[in-house]
């Protein structure tokens, strides 16, 4: 049975280099909580642009984008990212 080779050094290190920069998520382009606990849906992890599963390189920096679990989860493998839903304003 091969390894998952997102347990590796490498990968590792791209993702802390990553956490380091602070960026907001790519996705839905709001702050993102880097202090919370990993399971939290507002919390870090990392995204591929293109999905591995479409092509896309786990050790590429180009590649590699940071983003909310939730926002990660949602686009799935896509290669497009999802549209977020308008917020009704207050204002009428």
């Amino acid at each position: 049975m091969a390894a998952n080779p997102r347990n590796g050094r490498p990968y590792r290190r791209l993702v802390d280099w990553l956490r380091t920069q602070h960026l907001p998520c790519w996705i839905c382009g709001h702050n993102i909580g880097y202090d919370l606990d990993a399971r939290h849906p507002l919390s870090f992890t990392l995204d591929h642009e293109q999905p591995l599963s479409r092509g896309g390189s786990l050790l590429d920096k180009t590649n590699a984008r940071p983003a909310h679990r939730r926002c990660n989860s949602s686009k799935g493998n896509r290669t497009t990212v999802p549209r977020q839903p308008k917020r009704p304003t207050l204002r009428w």
